[in-house]
C-alpha cells in the first residue's frame, strides 16, 4: 500500500507541475524596410509598446525578440527620419509571429507597400544624359533649418553654383537662374519666390514648401523635349500624395518660421488622398541682427494644398493651389539706403492647377493640366518712388502622352498653350555719371504655342537606347517659330557601366516685361537659342554607389543684353552711357567643361556625393565688338553632402560648398583698393566662396506620437564671404567708381522642432 500511495504522490506532483508551470513563450521577428525602393533598414528600433521587449535591426533590417509572454501587444518601429509605425497584435503561447515593416521618410506620404524601383539611383531616363534626382531624408536635411526651401537643397547639388547664403536662386554652368525653367507637377512657373522684384541680388525664397514634394529632379545640359521655353537646364518638382494610411499631423517650429502640415486618405475606400500646408516666416528679423547692410525680403505666409481622387481604375484627377505673401520693410536702415535700395516692398503670388491622368490600357498614358498663375508686386525707396509697380497672369494648358508601342519602346508627344498677360512699371536710377530716373512702362498680351515628339528606341536588349525628337514652339509677341531637334544615345557595354551622348537645340522668349516694352524691347526681340552638347560616363563601384565623368558644351547666340547700359573706357576715355539704353540680343559665345562625382545613396550608414566641376565661359558683345567671360563664370566649384544615422534616433549631416569667384559684373579695375572704371568687362572675381553646415536630428518616439529635432550651425567655420551688391556711381572725372559689397551669414546656430501625430 505504501509502494501504491508513493507512486499516486509523484504522479499527482508530476500533473501539478505540468499545469502550474509558465505558459510557452512566444517569439517577434520580421525586418524593415524603406518605403522608397524597398532597402533594408539597419539600425531601427523596435520596441513592445509599455514593456521592456526591445531590438534593434541589424544590416539586413531583421529583428528578432525573443521569450516573449502571451498577451496582446502593440509593435512599435522607429527610427531618425521616417515616420513612426505602430500595429496592435496578440501572441499566444508558443507563437511566432512575424512582421514585414515599411518605413516612410518624414517628409513624404505613409505607405503600406513598397515602391519599387530600378535601384537607388531611380530608373535611368534615356532622353537625359544629365538627370540627377533628389528626394526623402537627403532633400530634408540639405533643405536647411534656417531657411527651409527646396531649392537649398538643389544649390548642394552636383554642378550647381551658388554663392548668396539669401537668395535660393542659383546658376548652372555658367548660365543664371532666369535660364533655367522651373516645373511644378508639369507646369512652368514664372517666378515662384517670396522675393523682392526687380532687385536681383535681394534674398528670395521658394513659395512652395518641401515638405510636399515627392521628388526634385535636375535635367542640366541636354534635357528632354517636353521642358520648354529655356535653354540651360530645367528642374522638375512633383508635389507628393497625402498619406494612404490614415489622416497624420505635423507642427513644425524653429528660428526662422512655423508650420503646419496635415494628409490623410479620401473616400471610404480610399479613393483619393489630401494635403495641406501652412508656413509663417520671420527671418527677417534674425537676419536684420546678424547681417549688417543685408537685403533680406522676409516675413512671408503661405499655404499650399492638394486634393487628388480616383475616377475608377482608368481615370484619376487631382487640384493643387498655393497662394502667398512676402513683404519687406526696412525704415529702420533708412538712412544707410541708396536711391537703388529699396524700403518697402509687397508681393503675392497665386497658382491652381487641376490635372487629369487617363490609363485607358497599360501601353498608354496622358496627362493634362489647365493651370492659372497670378503675380502682383510693389516696390518703393526711400522717398516712396515706385521702382516696381505691376501684375502678371498665366493661363496654361498642357498634355502628354507616352504610348508603349512594343515592350520596349516608346513614342511620347505633347501640346502646351499659354496665354499670358504682364501690365507693370520699373524704375531704377541710372547713374550716366548723375543720377537719372530711368523708367519703363510695359504692357500686353501674347499667346504661346508649343508641341514636341520623340521617339525612344531600344536595342540588344537594352544595351542600346537611342531617342531622336523635335520640339516646335511659336512665340506670341514676334510670332517667331521654333523647331528644335534633339538625338541621346545610352550605350551600356556592361552592366556596371552606362555611356550617354546628348545633342539638342533650345530657345527662350524674352521675358514679358522687355517683350512689352515699346520702348526698351518689343517685337524686334529674337528668342535666345543654345546648342548643347554633352557626354558622359556612369560606373557603378556597387549596388549603391556610382562614380560619373560628364563633358559639356553649350554655344549659345542672341543672348539678351543692354550694351550701353554700364559705364567704361573706351580709348582711354570716360563712355557715360545714354538714359534707358534699349535691350537687344548682341550677345553670343560659349560654356564648356568638365563635372565628376562620387555618389552613394542608401537609407544606411553613408549617403552622399563629393564633386567637382570645372567650367569656362565667354561671351562676344557684337554691338559693342568686346569679348567677356560671362556673369556666371567660376572656374572651380565644388559640392559636398554627408549624411550618416549613427544610432536609430541620430543622423548627423554636413553640406560644404566651395566657388572661386564669379566675375564683379562691369568694367572696373582696382587700383590702391578703390574701384576705378575700365576698358575691359568682368576683369575681376569676387573672393572665393566657402561655407560648410552642420545638422543633428534627434528623435523621440512616444504612444502617439513622435518628436523630432533639428540643430544646425550655419557657415561653422565663420567665413566671411564678401558679394557685390550694387553699383552706387562714379566720378565723371577720375572714374573712381563706388560698389557696394554684403558679408553674407556669419556662423548661426538654429534649432527646429517637429511634432507629428
Amino acid at each position: 500500500m505504501k509502494f501504491l500511495a508513493g507512486l499516486s504522490f509523484i504522479f499527482l506532483f508530476a500533473s501539478c507541475a505540468a499545469q502550474c508551470q509558465e505558459p510557452a513563450s512566444a517569439e517577434v521577428r520580421g525586418v524593415v524596410r524603406d518605403a522608397r525602393g524597398g532597402e533594408s533598414l539597419a539600425r531601427v528600433e523596435v520596441t513592445l509598446e509599455g514593456t521592456s521587449y526591445r531590438a534593434i535591426t541589424d544590416r539586413q533590417g531583421q529583428f528578432d525578440i525573443k521569450a516573449v509572454k502571451p498577451g496582446d501587444y502593440k509593435l512599435r518601429v522607429s527610427t531618425v527620419g521616417y515616420k513612426l509605425v505602430l500595429t496592435s497584435f496578440n501572441l499566444t503561447a508558443g507563437d511566432v509571429k512575424e512582421f514585414e515593416v515599411t518605413l516612410t521618410p518624414d517628409n513624404l506620404g505613409q505607405t503600406t507597400a513598397v515602391e519599387v524601383k530600378a535601384g537607388p539611383f531611380g530608373v535611368a531616363r534615356v532622353e537625359s544624359p544629365s538627370e540627377m534626382s533628389l528626394s526623402g531624408n537627403d532633400a530634408k536635411n540639405l533643405a536647411s533649418v534656417l531657411a527651409d526651401d527646396p531649392l537649398r537643397a538643389v544649390q548642394a547639388m552636383p554642378g550647381i553654383t551658388s554663392d548668396d547664403d539669401l537668395n535660393s536662386r542659383f546658376s548652372l554652368r555658367a548660365a543664371d537662374y532666369s535660364r533655367i525653367g522651373l516645373y511644378l507637377d508639369g507646369i512652368l512657373l514664372h517666378q515662384p519666390y517670396h522675393m523682392v522684384e526687380g532687385e536681383t541680388d535681394t534674398g528670395s525664397l521658394t513659395v512652395f514648401n518641401g515638405d510636399m514634394l515627392d521628388n526634385i529632379d535636375v535635367q542640366s545640359g541636354t534635357f528632354p523635349s517636353q521642358y520648354g521655353d529655356s535653354t540651360a537646364a530645367a528642374v522638375d518638382f512633383q508635389t507628393r500624395e497625402g498619406s494612404q494610411v490614415k489622416p497624420s499631423f505635423r507642427l513644425t517650429a524653429s528660428a526662422s518660421n512655423a508650420g503646419a502640415l496635415g494628409e490623410g486618405p479620401l473616400g471610404k475606400g480610399q479613393e483619393g488622398d489630401w494635403i495641406l500646408s501652412l508656413r509663417k516666416s520671420y527671418l527677417q528679423y534674425i537676419v536684420d541682427r546678424v547681417s549688417s547692410g543685408s537685403s533680406f525680403a522676409f516675413g512671408f505666409f503661405d499655404y499650399q494644398g492638394r486634393v487628388a481622387y480616383n475616377l475608377g481604375h482608368k481615370n484619376k484627377v487631382s487640384l493643387g493651389f498655393i497662394d502667398g505673401y512676402s513683404s519687406l520693410d526696412r525704415t529702420q536702415d533708412l538712412s544707410h539706403l541708396g536711391q537703388n535700395d529699396l524700403m518697402t516692398s509687397h508681393y503675392h503670388y497665386t497658382l491652381a492647377n487641376l490635372g487629369w491622368n487617363y490609363t485607358p490600357t497599360g501601353h498608354f498614358l496622358a496627362t493634362s493640366h489647365v493651370a492659372y498663375m497670378r503675380e502682383a508686386i510693389t516696390d518703393e525707396n526711400k522717398n516712396q518712388i515706385n521702382f516696381d509697380r505691376g501684375q502678371y497672369g498665366e493661363w496654361v494648358w498642357n498634355s502628354d502622352a507616352a504610348w508603349m508601342w512594343r515592350p520596349q519602346d516608346s513614342f511620347n508627344f505633347g501640346w502646351s498653350m499659354r496665354r499670358i498677360r504682364d501690365d507693370g512699371l520699373t524704375r531704377i536710377f541710372q547713374y550716366i555719371p548723375a543720377s537719372w530716373p530711368a523708367e519703363d512702362d510695359y504692357r500686353g498680351t501674347a499667346l504661346r504655342l508649343g508641341g514636341y515628339g520623340e521617339q525612344i528606341w531600344n536595342a540588344a536588349h537594352g544595351r542600346v537606347s537611342l531617342t531622336t525628337g523635335a520640339r516646335w514652339d511659336k512665340f506670341g509677341v514676334d510670332t517667331i517659330q521654333t523647331v528644335l531637334p534633339q538625338v541621346t544615345l545610352a550605350v551600356v557595354p556592361r552592366a556596371s557601366t552606362r555611356i550617354n551622348f546628348g545633342w539638342g537645340q533650345y530657345a527662350q522668349e524674352p521675358d514679358p516685361n522687355w517683350a512689352f516694352s515699346p520702348l526698351l524691347g518689343g517685337k524686334r526681340l529674337l528668342p535666345e537659342r543654345a546648342n548643347s552638347f554633352v557626354v558622359s560616363l556612369e560606373q557603378r563601384l556597387d549596388e549603391r554607389t556610382r562614380l560619373r565623368i560628364e563633358f559639356y558644351d553649350r554655344q549659345d547666340r542672341d543672348l539678351l543684353f543692354r550694351s550701353a547700359f554700364e559705364p567704361r573706357l573706351i580709348g582711354g576715355k570716360i563712355f557715360n552711357p545714354p538714359l534707358n539704353p534699349p535691350m537687344d540680343n548682341p550677345l553670343g559665345g560659349y560654356a564648356r567643361g568638365m563635372q565628376i562625382f562620387l555618389q552613394r545613396r542608401s537609407a544606411n550608414r553613408l549617403t552622399g556625393w563629393v564633386s567637382y566641376s570645372l567650367g569656362y565661359s565667354r561671351l562676344h558683345d557684337r554691338e559693342a565688338a568686346i569679348f567677356f567671360p560671362s556673369d556666371q563664370d567660376q572656374r572651380h566649384t565644388v559640392n559636398v553632402y554627408l549624411g550618416y544615422r549613427l544610432r536609430p534616433t541620430i543622423n548627423l549631416s554636413v553640406k560644404s560648398l566651395y566657388g572661386s569667384g564669379m566675375p564683379l559684373p562691369g568694367f572696373y579695375s582696382l587700383q590702391s583698393g578703390s574701384y576705378y572704371l575700365a576698358a575691359t568687362r568682368n576683369a575681376l572675381y569676387e573672393k572665393a566662396y566657402e561655407r560648410t553646415d552642420a545638422r543633428l536630428n534627434k528623435a523621440w518616439a512616444f504612444d502617439r506620437w513622435k518628436l523630432t529635432l533639428y540643430a544646425e550651425a550655419v557657415n561653422i567655420l565663420n567665413r566671411t564671404n564678401p558679394r557685390y551688391l550694387s553699383f552706387e556711381g562714379y566720378n565723371a572725372t577720375t572714374g573712381l567708381s563706388h560698389l557696394q559689397f554684403v558679408n553674407m551669414l556669419p556662423i548661426i546656430p538654429s534649432a527646429g522642432v517637429v511634432l507629428e501625430f
